[in-house]
């Protein structure tokens, strides 16, 4: 089967969950045989795709290098008409070619929720003509899904498969000799410290009401990944936390992001909004309890493996925070049953899903 892969989304971002699934899709694509595979490739310092090894002969030139990344994202590549096979882009673009099948991968309605303005106008019209131009439509859960077939009434139901995401085997529980063979991340004891991952820029991550629970609570906060602190970030945090309580880690892999899970208390993940939310699987197979909200896709990923809030404020969260301090939580039927859940993802899985797709053309 001849597919072409659109890699814009590591242009796009540094790391970020879009980019774990790509990641994921084409480490095994690029060892499957049944696959004769082409490439729309950059020039990126995105951290997944420096762990990538594809061809040089494998990449098809890119008609659009003179434009910056952030325009390229807006605009549907070419291909010669001599092309035919399937055209599976990592971030809503489509070709214009009677001989590709276009599959879109569809991950969440940020877009139509919580922006407004000109970006808001732009993503509908990318988003609206990949999906209306597309033979088939991957969501990544069936919340979306269902945000799909809200906004886009008319798409054809057949056309949408849910395919879940994955977790890295690399997530584990790190045994009491592996805990005492690993380097501490952070200036915290174990199970001192409050684990916080990804955005903090979007209101719907609820970082500052993170931040506010860990004050109420009086417990230390660990920030992984969202790029550098800025200095009104610090601010923030300093006049919040102080500045010995808080650390934030960034640039680390699987296997230092699972020592920091196997190391905190709770993994924070406040979000109003997920298409997914892959830090609560990756929490729950390293035997970390999750605290989340119960909004969009996050009880249908979490399943009984986390403590869901409905009024998600720095008070319930710090309730929380304090009862497992006085025993009053029982933790470890959270972490047994963030295991059970665990074991539904699997990035094979999820591979294998989406070539059986790739099958049908």
């Amino acid at each position: 089967m001849n597919i072409i892969f659109d890699n814009i989304i590591f242009s796009l971002q540094k790391t970020g969950g879009i980019s774990v699934v790509w990641y994921e899709l084409l480490k095994r694509v690029l060892h499957d045989p049944d696959m004769s595979t082409k490439f729309i490739d950059f020039q990126t310092e995105n951290l997944f795709r420096k762990q990538l090894e594809i061809p040089t002969a494998s990449t098809l030139k890119n008609t659009l290098s003179l434009f910056p990344h952030k325009i390229q994202r807006y605009i549907n590549p070419k291909l010669p008409s001599a092309e035919q096979g399937i055209f599976h882009s990592s971030y809503y673009r489509t070709v214009n070619n009677k001989n590709i099948v276009n599959i879109t991968t569809v991950h969440d309605f940020t877009y139509k929720y919580f922006q407004t303005g000109l970006s808001r106008i732009v993503n509908h019209q990318q988003i609206g003509n990949a999906i209306k131009n597309s033979q088939k439509i991957i969501c990544v859960s069936n919340n979306t899904k269902s945000d799909l077939m809200h906004f886009y009434p008319d798409i054809n139901n057949d056309k949408i498969t849910v395919i879940y995401n994955g977790v890295n085997e690399e997530y584990h529980h790190l045994t009491q000799i592996e805990s005492k063979q690993t380097n501490k991340l952070s200036p915290f004891q174990s199970g001192e410290f409050v684990l916080y991952i990804g955005d903090r820029s979007c209101a719907y991550k609820n970082f500052n009401v993170a931040a506010r629970a860990c004050r109420i609570a009086k417990s230390p906060l660990v920030i992984v990944g969202g790029g550098h602190l800025s200095l009104n970030e610090k601010l923030f945090l300093n006049r919040t936390l102080g500045t010995t309580n808080y650390y934030h880690v960034v640039g680390i892999d699987n296997i230092q992001l699972n020592i920091l899970y196997n190391q905190a208390a709770f993994l924070l993940y406040p979000s109003l909004y997920e298409g997914f939310g892959i830090p609560v699987i990756e929490a729950q197979k390293a035997g970390c309890p999750v605290i989340c909200s119960n909004k969009s896709s996050i009880p249908e990923v979490a399943g009984k493996g986390a403590i869901m809030l409905h009024d998600l404020t720095p008070e319930s969260i710090a309730e929380i925070l304090k009862q497992k301090s006085s025993h009053s939580i029982d933790v470890h039927t959270i972490i047994n049953e963030g295991y059970a859940n665990a074991k539904r993802f699997s990035w094979n899985y999820c591979f294998q899903q989406t070539k059986q797709i790739y099958t049908e053309f």
